[in-house]
């Protein structure tokens, strides 16, 4: 039991550390570049500020041990669909493999954390 807690924390942190923290200190302390992953793929600027956003509460749901598990099931499928929707446009945009595989190895860690939060609850 305890080593399922200790990968499931591990991946989370890691999630809580690339989806979370940073995007939001993008925002706060750097806006200018808020909106420099999504620019190119041709999204709007309030894309990015909304992506930024939903990804911070999708951490926060996940990571949070008191949220219902109806919440968190919410939050790891938004995340989901962020990082094959990231993977996507980066495939059909810019070709660029470096672009397309980042989304891939982050949804593999959210793939951990959800298989071991599962085992865990």
């Amino acid at each position: 039991m305890k080593k399922n807690k200790i990968i499931f924390w591990i991946a989370t942190v890691i999630l809580i550390l690339w989806e979370g923290v940073m995007p939001l200190g993008t925002l706060l302390f750097a806006p200018q570049y808020a909106n420099a992953g999504t620019k190119p793929l041709g999204y709007p600027d309030y894309f990015a500020y909304t992506l930024i956003i939903c990804k911070v509460l999708g951490v926060i749901a996940i990571a949070y041990p008191k949220m219902s598990a109806t919440v968190r099931e919410w939050a790891y499928a938004g995340l989901s669909f962020s990082l094959i929707f990231a993977f996507i446009s980066h495939a059909f945009v810019d070709k660029n493999i470096g672009f397309m595989l980042m989304p891939v190895v982050v949804l593999g860690i959210l793939a951990v954390s959800y298989i071991y939060n599962n085992k865990i609850r």
